[in-house]
């Protein structure tokens, strides 16, 4: 029996413009579709289509391995079929359930991935990736795969819905005027797949007006739905505090930590210039083998001089590596004495974080990094009480959210 893919699935008029490029040949698409356009139904039948078109590892990457494992490998659409089903059972090899990864009968693979840990991945050699929800995964991610899809001509698609303008609108913004590039944006204006009544039937339930612009009609104004520090950091781009901030040798340098073995380690550096706190630079790292005596190398690399050398509570206890010293000790050690800051709530941290931003000028490029994470850092959002969780969401932004706190 003949079999044809894409298998049992038939793309919407709205989805076939992106489907269009890139068989076109376009390599790099942003497709900005609002919640329930059909994102993942569209491109994990792509990517079924392209792995019997190339022989090569392919990547759907999502922000965590717990949602690649739901989304994709165990979840299913409104019909009840399930997503991976798109790859039919006598195109596959083998299945392999801890790496979420598909081998087919060609000699192409599958494999879906966190890009919370894309580490994992390192040393391989995708011919295309998928970025599910990119607004909210680790950008370093697709800063990690980009040379490889250069170099063997792989292709990739991003595929999210707006939170606020952090590294998704950056991304969006560059593509819309790259002509290599296909960038778009559907509402539900656009494609009329959700109804007003079902709109106004979530806003009732308790949906914000803030969320529903951004979920529906893919607003990148105002700031990411449920973000922790979108306000503050919009505020200080409006204010001109995102700018160029030079060090300026004749003040010391500090350093605020976020200490980290399974999680990276992020240090931000500041100069106190009488109120004003100048945010010079960001540096983050992990790794297996990379402890505090990494760090202290990567400190002597610096021009600064440096003033005070501020870390979490968990300095004391923490075990960097397994000598029976804790990081602080060791730390001390090779000339690095931290001054340990003290322990407070999570929530009392933010207020504190949230007051004390007036006061920060960022550089512009130092910081980059370190100031996505703080724009995406936010609050989980519990689709069952429609309201957003206590604490905020742990992942690829906490690091550096924690580290900027100690201040």
């Amino acid at each position: 029996m003949q079999l044809t893919l894409p298998h049992n699935y038939t793309p919407r008029p709205y989805q076939l413009p992106a489907l269009r490029a890139l068989d076109s040949g376009i390599t790099r698409v942003v497709a900005c579709w609002h919640r329930r356009a059909g994102k993942e139904k569209t491109f994990i039948n792509f990517t079924a289509k392209r792995a019997f078109e190339r022989i090569g590892t392919y990547f759907y990457l999502f922000p965590t391995y717990a949602q690649a494992k739901k989304v994709l490998w165990q979840g299913v659409d409104k019909s009840g079929f399930r997503f991976i089903d798109h790859f039919p059972a006598r195109l596959i090899k083998s299945k392999h359930e801890q790496e979420l990864r598909i081998e087919f009968i060609n000699g192409s693979a599958l494999q879906l991935v966190g890009s919370d840990n894309y580490d994992s991945i390192m040393g391989t050699n995708p011919v295309g990736c998928v970025f599910s929800e990119y607004a909210l995964q680790d950008p370093a991610a697709w800063d990690y795969m980009r040379p490889i899809l250069a170099e063997n001509g792989g292709w990739a698609v991003f595929d999210y819905t707006p939170r606020g303008k952090n590294h998704g609108w950056k991304l969006y913004d560059m593509a819309r005027g790259n002509p290599a590039w296909y960038a778009e944006v559907l509402t539900v204006n656009d494609t009329h797949a959700i109804s007003q009544e079902a709109i106004d039937a979530e806003r009732a339930a308790g949906m914000s007006e803030e969320m529903i612009q951004q979920e529906f009609y893919c607003s990148f104004e105002g700031v990411q739905s449920g973000s922790v520090f979108g306000k503050q950091m919009q505020d200080a781009e409006k204010a001109g505090r995102i700018c160029g901030v030079p060090w300026q040798p004749e003040f010391p340098v500090d350093t605020w930590w976020d200490i980290g073995t399974g999680d990276p380690t992020a240090i931000w550096f500041t100069q106190s210039i009488g109120r004003e706190v100048h945010v010079i630079d960001y540096y983050e790292n992990s790794g297996a083998g990379v402890g505090i005596d990494f760090y202290a190398r990567h400190l002597q690399t610096l021009p600064y001089v440096w003033g005070a050398h501020n870390g979490p509570h968990d300095l004391e206890a923490h075990q960097f590596a397994a000598n029976g010293k804790s990081t602080r000790e060791m730390a001390a050690n090779l000339g690095l004495r931290f001054k340990v800051t003290e322990k407070v709530d999570k929530q009392s941290q933010i207020n504190a974080g949230r007051a004390f931003m007036a006061r920060c000028y960022f550089d512009r490029v130092k910081t980059e990094r370190g100031r996505d994470a703080l724009v995406s850092y936010h609050y989980k959002w519990d689709d069952n009480r429609k309201a957003f969780a206590d604490e905020p969401y742990h992942d690829w932004a906490s690091n550096a959210a924690d580290a900027f706190m100690q201040l």
